[in-house]
């Protein structure tokens, strides 16, 4: 299939799957509101002009022109303004004069039959659960596409089989010479070893996997011993000698090691002159949620550092300096990278398919973090909210004083105009970064 059509198809594929992670986001919010009676006014994805809608019961259900998001609208979620009779108490000044609009637009829509079932008079408990919801959503599926990769795709692990046989002996951070005839050669050459060859046996005792075989071999230096490696139909059998080399030391992600100061790992150990052919192999059910959590430790050491990656990025979509490929991206660069993973002909189609898949999980995780910052207007932000009212009740309880009521969110609203206004500016400068300084995955 044509590379071009393979990229657009691998943007298509992960386009879609965000759109869907954002539905299901705001259904995380959507089922517990229904579920504590919350009049549920609307329930849209994305922003702007209202493309399509439709009406069930109480709520609208739409999609908007703007595929950025999405939101559900509940009813009285600020409490409303104090009156004197019939008349608004006058404004101290614009920051009074907006949280006072915001409470007066929360109200336009509440009807006399709805008392009991506005979100400022739910207990905080429920609030919390209402909010949660989202990010709870996007962890579970986070979860789902990091088990459909792990233990449906696999992951890549070396196994017993030869990808390749070395064929001069050099220190491993030494090249190998051009003419091989006149240089000393590796073990497994001596030995009549071939990729595509799989050991089988090693100095008499079974070879179940490769960490095993390379222990052994590890530990055979100067020790001539026997091996039988599987070659086509049949079976040979050789004699092998390992010798002392200096080699890399690998992780436990099977990719080579590094000291602090960012050099290679190496060690001295027995050493034969092969590599291993890597097989994607499926992975129990309880290395799940470790790679789980493991994301979003990465994802949340972003987050704490969003500031000075931010300056990163704007750096090098203004310069002539590379991007950083562990730093944010914008929908625009997820894309990106979705469409050359997809558009990799060279690279089998279900390893493909996993990688893809892979970054929908980061995705969804990625927005559960970012959803949980304590700011409005984010879902953490209206958890704060609740969780100071719960605290503020709790203490005037103690004290023997009066219950002080809701918390007033829309008292916060400057800040959460500030916040939205840099979330902003953030997105589009990682899109405009995304667009002229991309960054780069493959080659």
């Amino acid at each position: 299939m044509n590379s071009t059509v393979l990229f657009i198809l691998g943007v298509l594929f992960v386009a879609i799957g965000i759109a869907v992670s954002i539905a299901l986001h705001e259904i995380g919010h959507l089922l517990p509101a229904k579920l504590f009676n919350v009049r549920v006014t609307r329930y849209m994805i994305g922003f702007g002009p209202t493309i399509w809608s439709t009406r069930k019961g109480e709520t609208e259900y739409g999609i908007k022109a703007l595929p950025l998001g999405g939101y559900v609208q509940m009813v009285g979620m600020y409490p409303p303004n104090r009156r004197d009779g019939s008349v608004r108490q006058s404004s101290t000044g614009i920051f009074q004069g907006l949280a006072e609009a915001a409470r007066d637009q929360a109200h336009e829509e509440v009807r006399p039959e709805d008392h009991g079932r506005l979100f400022y008079q739910l207990p905080v408990w429920k609030k919390i659960i209402i909010m949660l919801g989202g990010p709870a959503m996007n962890i579970l599926l986070g979860i789902l596409f990091t088990a459909i990769v792990l233990m449906g795709f696999g992951i890549p692990q070396p196994t017993n089989q030869v990808a390749s046989v070395s064929a001069c002996m050099v220190a491993s951070n030494e090249q190998t010479p051009t003419d091989t005839s006149t240089c000393t050669k590796t073990p497994a050459a001596a030995a009549g070893l071939k990729p595509g060859d799989t050991v089988i046996r090693f100095d008499g005792k079974d070879v179940t996997g490769w960490d095993q075989l390379a222990s052994w071999i590890r530990a055979s230096a100067g020790k001539t011993v026997g091996l039988t490696v599987k070659r086509g139909d049949g079976t040979v059998d050789l004699t092998i000698t390992p010798v002392l080399n200096t080699v890399a030391v690998f992780g436990p992600d099977g990719q080579p090691a590094k000291n602090a100061d960012g050099s290679y790992k190496t060690t001295v150990s027995g050493f034969i002159g092969i590599g291993s052919k890597q097989a994607a192999t499926p992975q129990p059910a309880t290395s799940v949620l470790p790679a789980v959590g493991e994301n979003i430790a990465q994802v949340s050491a972003v987050i704490v550092n969003l500031p000075a990656r931010v300056v990163g990025v704007a750096q090098a979509a203004f310069s002539s300096a590379p991007r950083d490929p562990n730093g944010p991206i914008s929908v625009v660069g997820v894309g990106r990278v979705a469409g050359e993973v997809a558009a990799l002909e060279d690279v089998p189609l279900s390893a493909r398919i996993a990688t893809l898949v892979s970054i929908l999980a980061g995705v969804n995780l990625a927005l559960a973090v970012f959803n949980l910052v304590p700011l409005l207007p984010l879902d953490g932000g209206h958890v704060a909210g609740a969780l100071y009212e719960g605290v503020r009740r709790r203490i005037a309880k103690w004290l023997k004083k009066p219950d002080p009521g809701p918390f007033d969110i829309a008292k916060l609203l400057p800040l959460t105009y500030a916040v939205a206004s840099v979330l902003i500016v953030m997105s589009v400068l990682l899109i405009y970064a995304d667009i002229v300084k991309p960054v780069k995955l493959f080659g």
